[in-house]
């Protein structure tokens, strides 16, 4: 099945870039562009693409807030987002809204393409030398976590071996890095994913990492 994309940049050069890029692999291909959040998010509506590359600083809408209002919209579009990793403050934020990972602007063809393809499976792009530098910086610059009662409750129906497996993901490790250092299977750990993540009433593995961390079950550092 090939993968539908939507690239949401104001820069034309990086649009059509990664147009290119993207069009050459035989599993995808990018079904429209935005200039700005608030064309993006039309145009999810009207292409309904499986992916977006969302750019973070845009004018009219950033992504952030574009990023927020496909989130809620509650479509079958995963929202990747675009940076060039100079520790940009928003890319927190970007995660928070509903983003499924990110991605370097630097990145090659390959790591582009594999980015597209995890992130369309319903995987959160996590890779540990990169991400977990990003949340733990990022998480000393937000607000005070303060869990919602409701949060608190579903915290709290985790198991113990959920718990572990929250505190695993929230470290950047992959179901089966987490399998291998649990000694269980695979099968058992994807199990444990689908379960916190319906008691915690989140959308994916990213959306679950960034709990772990204001809930302090990970401490930055």
């Amino acid at each position: 099945m090939t993968i539908r994309v939507l690239i949401a940049d104001d820069q034309m050069m990086v649009r059509e870039g990664f147009s290119v890029l993207l069009n050459a692999m035989p599993d995808i291909e990018v079904v429209g562009e935005a200039v700005n959040g608030r064309e993006a998010v039309a145009k999810v509506r009207e292409l309904a693409p499986d992916v977006v590359l969302m750019d973070i600083r845009m004018p009219e809408l950033n992504g952030i807030e574009a990023t927020r209002e496909i989130v809620a919209a509650d479509g079958a579009a995963k929202v990747l987002v675009l940076t060039t990793f100079d520790l940009d403050e928003y890319v927190y934020q970007a995660l928070r809204a509903g983003a499924s990972g990110f991605l370097l602007k630097d990145a090659s063809a390959r790591q582009l393409a594999d980015g597209v393809r995890v992130v369309a499976a319903g995987e959160a792009l996590l890779a540990p030398s990169v991400t977990r530098r990003l949340i733990t910086e990022f998480s000393k610059l937000s607000e005070t976590p303060r869990l919602m009662p409701s949060a608190q409750a579903a915290y709290g129906d985790l198991t113990d071996r959920e718990t572990e497996v929250l505190v695993l993901i929230a470290q950047g490790l992959s179901n089966a890095e987490i399998a291998e250092r649990l000694v269980v299977a695979e099968s058992t750990i994807k199990t444990h994913v689908s379960r916190i993540l319906v008691k915690l009433g989140l959308r994916d593995r990213t959306q679950a990492a960034v709990f772990a961390y204001e809930a302090r079950l990970v401490t930055p550092g």
